[in-house]
């Protein structure tokens, strides 16, 4: 063969065999649960801090030319709100956990990734998020809720006692459902190359935490929602990581700590072993932002507004403490996985 033909047979074939190569399905992480989930560190906080020496580094991943960094490989649909990862996707003028996550799992992967947040404040797992195998609480349970309802409203029927439960779970499924059917409107690069369910993140729990009933019952209602989230997902072997309470950090009190407990006891049923992992966010705890919060932040406003930016059960509204959880869970989850970490503490 000439040369110039053997070039132009080959560079035919090579174009030919990518033109033929299917693109791989986009990796899609769901992020569920409540106000923490949201996020409420304000985005006015980090503002001040990616431009201080002892912060800088941090953030500047997350910075380019002066400004917040899109990614144009990660994309996020949280409720009502979509668009290319940024910062601002926790409750308005926010971030959650989602921003670090991005950050770990964008930069891990080739394809393109989709974090659906689907997350409400103050939702517990025994009865917002509950799942349908957890089935109802005792008669004896419900009727004194109807009892202490119709305190409240005298015409409360049993039906209003039993309506919220599992709404939440409910919401959330079709929430995913939802995204999943119309990849391409919260996904633009997407282009029909179909999808992986990559993982799943947990991040609840102060309303189960501040109710002993519901920190009784949450190891068996959290290995309920796992195995129910799996099956109604079609997704067997989904990833799936819990968030562990960390308000207060390390010194926190007798009640945080036995929900604590609580939720890693579900790492006690054989079936999750390697499949479910828990993550400490104790460790994450802000205590330059603790201390100025015990002073009386609100006497020390301009400090305050440097180092915090809400209340200790929001974990003080910590942009350093989101960002760092969020790394955590994309760590734990391509751990899972059976993937190299990326980043971590």
């Amino acid at each position: 063969m000439k040369p110039l033909l053997f070039l132009a047979t080959s560079l035919l074939l090579a174009v030919s065999a990518k033109a033929s190569e299917k693109p791989t399905p986009i990796k899609v992480f769901i992020l569920a649960g409540q106000s923490n989930m949201e996020g409420k560190a304000k985005v006015s906080l980090m503002d001040y801090q990616c431009q201080q020496p002892a912060t800088e580094k941090l953030y500047a991943p997350l910075r380019k030319n002066g400004k917040w960094m899109e990614r144009d490989d990660v994309w996020i649909k949280f409720l009502d709100r979509k668009g290319p990862l940024t910062v601002g996707f926790g409750s308005p003028k926010c971030i959650g956990p989602e921003l670090g996550f991005g950050m770990v799992v964008g930069d891990h992967y080739q394809e393109p990734v989709l974090l659906i947040k689907t997350a409400w404040g103050g939702r517990s797992l025994y009865r917002d998020f509950r799942s349908p195998s957890a089935g109802m609480p005792s008669e004896v349970v419900l009727e004194k809720m109807l009892a202490d309802l119709k305190k409240r409203n005298p015409k409360a029927t049993m039906e209003d006692v039993k309506k919220p439960f599992g709404a939440s779970y409910r919401a959330m499924l079709e929430d995913v459902q939802t995204t999943l059917k119309n990849l391409k409107t919260y996904c633009p690069v997407y282009e029909g190359q179909g999808y992986e369910l990559a993982g799943f993140i947990w991040f609840q729990g102060w309303n189960d935490m501040i109710s002993s009933a519901y920190t009784a019952e949450y190891t068996t209602n959290m290995k309920h929602f796992i195995r129910d989230v799996r099956k109604d997902l079609h997704a067997p072997n989904l990833p799936f990581v819990i968030g562990q309470m960390g308000v207060d950090g390390l010194n926190a009190g007798a009640n945080v700590k036995k929900f604590k407990e609580a939720q890693a006891a579900a790492l006690d049923d054989p079936a999750f072993k390697g499949n479910v992992a828990v993550v400490k966010t104790d460790i994450y705890w802000d205590k330059e932002a603790e201390a100025v919060f015990k002073m009386d932040w609100r006497k020390h406003e301009e400090e305050w507004n440097k180092v915090g930016s809400d209340y200790p059960y929001h974990y003080l509204g910590s942009a350093k403490t989101m960002l760092g959880i969020g790394r955590a869970f994309g760590d734990a989850v391509l751990k899972l996985r059976g993937e190299k970490q990326t980043t971590g503490k």
